[in-house]
């Protein structure tokens, strides 16, 4: 199995962050090896924009999401034995004194203001998952699309320490999102089948970066996992 995935997601976070910070640009940051990308993919390659307060990377059209679900390894959940978070070294420096969350808010939010230690002592920020309002970033958790949890019992239990660093750094990718504490502590290390976002109309958004997430990583999923997926990508057809 290629690992450029991991390699790619390494070499890009760094970068990518200083298009969040107060006083960057928020021109394009060229990837300096992208990977070939695989045929169903559809997306274009070497290049990632990323801006202040646009929110979750977008994730792949409804479509190119379907034929991802359709090609994920079904398997059943790995054992737990020998999990710890601190395995998925996180939250690291991403430029300066910004850390990954420092990032995220900054990215995430509105009118965002941050201290000298890149803090975010100021701005507003929208819950995806249960629409609540926020104005304080200590009442908000950065959420891990697919949790880490998940991820190891999906594969991730395989993977080196650099690369579990990359997954649960990934700036990228449709990975990180800043939501309410309440609801990230709710979902907890759930798939879709055990929990869903409360707000059904982040059903097609959510289903699109959890697909599209596993089958960047080669991620396994579980029967009642994809049947659920399913069911939330038919939302975005409604």
């Amino acid at each position: 199995m290629t690992k450029a995935w991991w390699r790619r997601a390494a070499t890009t976070t760094a970068l990518i962050t200083a298009a969040v910070l107060p006083a960057a640009s928020s021109t394009a940051i060229a990837d300096p090896a992208p990977p070939p990308a695989p045929a169903q993919e559809a997306r274009p390659a070497g290049t990632t924009f990323v801006e202040p307060h646009s929110g979750l990377p977008k994730p792949p059209a409804v479509g190119v999401v379907r034929t991802e679900l359709a090609g994920l390894h079904v398997a059943t959940p790995h054992s737990m034995n020998g999990y710890s978070r601190a395995k998925f070294p996180h939250w690291i420096k991403q430029h300066g004194e910004c850390d990954t969350r420092e990032v995220v808010l900054a990215r995430d939010g509105e009118n965002v203001q941050q201290d000298e230690k890149c803090r975010a002592i100021a701005g507003t920020w929208f819950s995806e998952y249960d629409a609540k309002v926020f104005h304080v970033s200590g009442q908000l958790d950065i959420d891990h699309i697919v949790p880490l949890a998940n991820a190891w019992r999906s594969g991730a239990d395989d993977w080196t320490t650099p690369e579990r660093r990359a997954f649960a750094n990934d700036l990228v990718h449709s990975q990180l999102i800043a939501v309410s504490a309440s609801s990230n502590r709710q979902k907890g290390d759930q798939s879709p089948d055990q929990w869903a976002p409360p707000r059904h109309a982040y059903w097609c958004t959510y289903a699109r970066a959890w697909t599209d997430v596993k089958h960047l990583y080669h991620l396994n999923v579980t029967e009642p996992e994809k049947a659920k997926l399913g069911e939330m990508l038919d939302t975005c057809e409604r």
